[in-house]
């Protein structure tokens, strides 16, 4: 099937039906009405749901004018998507509308609203006055949907209380993790610490003249000497006794006496 071709027809003819072509709003409401329905079936088998509100509305301008048919179609079509907040406002509009409100599928699109928009959103306040001021509704009707609203409403007050719980619960694993790793991340820099004080103290201990000698005699063999000149032996030789002297000095207890020159 082509979706798009029939789109375009849809387009085409509702155009042509245009009161400023020739054509009377009477004599065209109904076939006006058929072309919509069928251009809103081909938005949503080519899964351009999203264009279809503002599609009939260029055609009909506002939504108290929407055909009751037009209405439905997108009522259920956007609340078979998941989107039913898209009709919050467009629904409220025409069901507000005191002409509509003497259509016989008044009754009928007002429960499809309710069922399919209000309660899915939560939106309980008003209800059943929106439910007990219609006249379309008997004793017996409204009863009924007054009991899926008060269902409605339950469940999503225990959905709610479930959520909440399970967030608070999430925060306290959270909270927990993060002591955790909080205490971890403390002992392991107290430790350092530790450590970094035990290690100067153990630097403390070396005679300054000799980290000075040792210092003069490094510079001596990289920079001035050459490793591989037997001239240069004695003095590495020397280095690398000094360096064994403060290796032992280092790693050596505090009460250890110093070692003699």
């Amino acid at each position: 099937r082509d979706f798009a071709a029939a789109v375009e027809k849809c387009e085409a003819g509702c155009d042509s039906l245009d009161p400023g072509a020739g054509s009377s709003p009477e004599s065209s409401a109904e076939v006006k009405c058929s072309l919509c329905v069928v251009g809103i079936q081909a938005l949503a088998e080519m899964n351009r749901w999203r264009e279809v509100l503002s599609w009939v509305l260029q055609y009909y301008h506002v939504p108290q004018h929407l055909p009751p048919k037009v209405l439905e179609l997108c009522i259920l079509l956007y609340s078979k998507v998941r989107e039913p907040q898209v009709m919050l406002e467009v629904g409220s509009s025409w069901l507000g509308d005191e002409t509509n409100k003497s259509l016989p599928e008044y009754g009928s699109l007002l429960e499809l609203y309710l069922l399919h928009v209000l309660l899915p959103l939560g939106r309980f306040e008003g209800t059943e006055e929106l439910v007990c001021g219609c006249d379309a509704f008997d004793s017996e009707q409204q009863q009924a949907l007054l009991g899926t609203v008060y269902e409605s409403r339950c469940q999503w007050t225990q959905e709610e209380k479930m959520h909440s719980d399970a967030e608070e619960h999430q925060d306290a694993a959270t909270e927990s993790v993060l002591g955790a790793l909080s205490q971890k991340l403390l002992t392991v820099l107290t430790l350092l610490c530790r450590a970094l004080r035990s290690m100067s103290s153990h630097f403390y201990l070396l005679p300054y003249k000799k980290m000075l000698l040792a210092t003069f005699l490094l510079y001596l063999v990289v920079v001035r000497l050459d490793p591989a000149s037997p001239t240069s032996l004695p003095l590495i030789y020397k280095l690398v006794h000094l360096f064994r002297q403060a290796g032992a000095a280092i790693y050596s207890p505090i009460h250890r006496p110093p070692i003699q020159d």
